[in-house]
């Protein structure tokens, strides 16, 4: 399982809410697939952070279709729930957390709320099998994964997600996961600071 953790690279998210969002919001369901999930903490940050910057409109026609290879057959539960334990909460902004989180069944545990738990489903699925669980994506997030993969495993998993997006659709990779030279005619980039691109 990859590591990750609340509001990991909060460059591309911000990226994504400043850039991708409003592009996002002219359609009639925000449809995002955040491929390689881990337990939840990725698509629930990004979420969060559409939340505090959509009215309620337009978020409850946000769907986050959360997929992970999941080889612990554990991560639909914990999503489910998005109960987490304190040490897995001290990164989240103080405000964004008292706004979206209570205190949990269980002691030391915060769960979100259920605006934000609704937002979010998840799907066991495995990316290397080169299809997509869906299509017509408006943004496809995929953050802590490609790294682990080689060369040419990189570029099928791209090419597919090319496929997955809606036209004019957009990719937001990892800060530090640039996109390949064989790739890069089928996107282009829309910020300097960060890895977003929109579908060409």
């Amino acid at each position: 399982m990859a590591f990750t953790y609340f509001f990991r690279d909060l460059q591309t998210l911000e990226a994504i809410r400043d850039f991708v969002l409003p592009d996002l919001k002219t359609k009639q369901y925000i449809d995002i697939w955040d491929a390689g999930c881990a337990m939840g903490q990725e698509p629930y940050s990004l979420s969060m952070l559409l939340n505090e910057s959509m009215g309620h409109m337009y978020f409850r026609n946000l769907r986050i279709l959360a997929t992970d290879i999941d080889e612990s057959n554990r991560f639909e539960e914990i999503i489910a729930k998005a109960s987490y334990p304190e040490d897995l909460i001290q990164r989240i902004p103080k405000g964004i957390f008292s706004r979206h989180f209570t205190s949990g069944d269980e002691v030391g545990y915060y769960q979100l709320n259920e605006e934000i738990r609704k937002s979010v489903t998840f799907k066991k699925h495995d990316l290397l099998t080169l299809i997509p669980p869906e299509s017509g994506f408006g943004l496809i997030m995929c953050k802590n994964v490609l790294l682990h993969f080689n060369d040419d495993q990189r570029l099928n998993v791209i090419k597919m997600f090319h496929d997955a997006l809606a036209e004019g659709g957009f990719l937001a990779l990892e800060q530090t996961q640039k996109l390949p030279l064989e790739a890069k005619h089928l996107f282009e980039p829309i910020v300097s600071n960060a890895q977003v691109f929109k579908k060409i």
